[in-house]
């Protein structure tokens, strides 16, 4: 499945309401699951961005539903890379001639 490492950062209303933040972390990990993936790790962090999240969903049109459905409600500002496991790393590097 394909992995995704989301940076975040709140919108003024998404800090404004940052207690409601478990909450919609919870909704976040619901809305994932319900399109068939995990989220694997979540992380509040320091510096340029306020939390960066790891998911996993079937699809690249999967991640970016999910995405944009998140992105709609108007407490955060993403972006999103795609993420290669290490062992898909070395299949790609392996496969190089």
């Amino acid at each position: 499945m394909p992995s995704y490492l989301t940076l975040a950062n709140w919108t003024d209303q998404g800090i404004r309401n940052v207690k409601d933040g478990l909450q919609r972390l919870d909704a976040f990990k619901q809305a994932v699951q319900a399109a068939g993936g995990r989220v694997i790790s979540f992380y509040l962090t320091m510096g340029e961005y306020d939390f960066a999240v790891v998911f996993e969903v079937p699809d690249d049109e999967t991640g970016a539903r999910v995405l944009l459905q998140v992105g709609s409600l108007g407490n955060v500002r993403t972006n999103s890379l795609k993420a290669f496991t290490e062992d898909e790393y070395r299949s790609i590097v392996g496969s190089l001639p």
